[in-house]
């Protein structure tokens, strides 16, 4: 009678291997497929537009504060090195177009640098980041 028993209970376990490989193949397919957004690495206050228009292509993000510092890839970078990072960046993604992110407060002169360093980098699709107006 005792053997009758544990064999029952053999039978009635369910095997959870093929629901877990399927979670498994899962998570790796939204892992995958996701699209991160990237980020200059600093918040900036830009200005406001009624023009402006909302772009989702992966972007090369440089934003301007109003102390004018320049940050690119979450970094803060000397106006010196600003070249040099968007070239390894559009390497990275050579769609990709430079977004400048300034601040209402930053010097225009400022401005004017980064774009002819994106331009000498070697991209010629140069943005400035506005507020939308609503």
């Amino acid at each position: 009678m005792r053997s009758r028993r544990n064999r029952n209970d053999d039978e009635a376990e369910i095997n959870l291997t093929p629901m877990l490989d399927v979670v498994f193949i899962m998570l790796i397919f939204f892992i995958v497929t996701a699209s991160f957004v990237k980020e200059a690495g600093i918040e900036v206050n830009r200005p406001d537009a009624a023009t402006a228009e909302r772009k989702e292509r992966g972007n090369i993000l440089v934003a301007i504060t109003a102390n004018d510092q320049i940050w690119i890839d979450r970094r803060q970078v000397d106006v010196r090195a600003v070249r040099a990072n968007i070239e390894r960046l559009h390497a990275e993604n050579p769609q990709g177009a430079v977004v400048i992110q300034a601040d209402k407060n930053s010097k225009n002169g400022l401005l004017v640098q980064v774009m002819d360093a994106a331009r000498l980098a070697g991209v010629f699709s140069v943005s400035i980041a506005a507020q939308v107006v609503e």
